[in-house]
């Protein structure tokens, strides 16, 4: 007899399956649902905005400091803030990484924590973490399950989609990482002072930002600073800023946007050849290679 866990992941696979149009990320009519279909993909650094990420068939291995992260048909994974980290894809192409991503929103998100009301269990969890896999439950299989279905129908997506992204969040609030989901919109802390700085800095990444100011903004002193934003992100204020950087200037030029000057202009470096330095020990080639391998790639599929 197949396992449970294995026949719920049969059951999202085949959900997904016919929802994906082709190899990477599909977007869907509901704004805040994507689904992914990927093969093995090395070692890379990349960036979450805050989602869920529930994964149907292969895995991915996350890696946040000296943190591992496992997610896997068993787990799903809670990403509360946009956290830098470095990720592993396991799959094949008769096996692709098969994944549904749930975006939060946060004005969501506070609606569903202020109709659920306190609860001192909850509330009194001291370290939430940014970014988690946890099991999956009943719970959340089913509520993924209906905004699958839901996809499938296009009357019923414009009715319900939004509803069923609200079912789906309103079940990961009720998991093991429904603290850290909390933290974000109960403001209490050491967290949600540190959650202020980093939502700064992804709005305004290409300033500079010294670290005093940074500790200023926060209302802790240097080494408290230091070591909470440690704490949360697995590095330092200076290594978080210059990877979102580097972050943002690979998706610009992914996308085919940029020129290599223009890229580093546009995150914040005034130095071209330092800009290629950092990029080339982030991702492993220099982005002038990166850049013409997107292109190459774009060519093959036109």
């Amino acid at each position: 007899m197949m396992p449970a866990s294995n026949v719920l992941a049969t059951e999202l696979k085949e959900l997904i399956a016919p929802l994906v149009a082709r190899d990477g990320i599909t977007a869907t009519e509901v704004p805040a649902v994507s689904l992914f279909s990927l093969q093995q993909q090395e070692r890379t650094p990349l960036i979450y905005e805050p989602c869920l990420i529930i994964v149907a068939q292969g895995r991915k291995v996350g890696y946040l400091g000296d943190r591992v992260i496992h997610y896997d048909p068993g787990q799903y994974l809670v990403q509360t803030l946009p956290l830098p980290f470095e990720c592993e894809t396991y799959a094949s192409e008769h096996a692709p990484l098969m994944a549904i991503s749930v975006r939060i929103d946060p004005a969501l998100l506070s609606e569903i924590v202020t109709a659920m009301g306190a609860d001192p269990r909850l509330d009194a969890h001291r370290d939430p973490l940014p970014m988690a896999s946890v099991a999956m439950t009943q719970g959340i299989h089913e509520a993924v399950v209906r905004l699958l279905r839901t996809l499938h129908d296009p009357r019923e997506t414009a009715a319900m989609g939004t509803f069923r992204v609200r079912d789906v969040i309103f079940e990961a609030l009720k998991g093991e990482q429904g603290p850290a989901l909390r933290a974000l919109v109960l403001g209490q802390g050491h967290y949600s002072r540190i959650v202020q700085v980093l939502s700064r800095l992804h709005a305004d990444f290409a300033t500079e930002h010294s670290v005093e100011a940074l500790a200023r903004q926060a209302n802790m002193s240097l080494s408290t600073f230091h070591q909470y934003f440690k704490q949360i992100t697995r590095t330092s204020p200076v290594q978080y800023i210059k990877r979102l950087r580097l972050i943002k200037a690979q998706q610009l030029l992914a996308q085919d946007t940029c020129n290599v000057n223009q890229a580093a202009s546009a995150v914040g470096y005034h130095s071209v050849p330092q800009f290629s330095r950092d990029y080339k020990r982030c991702f492993g080639m220099s982005p002038l290679q990166h850049r013409r391998q997107w292109q190459a790639a774009d060519a093959v599929e036109a």
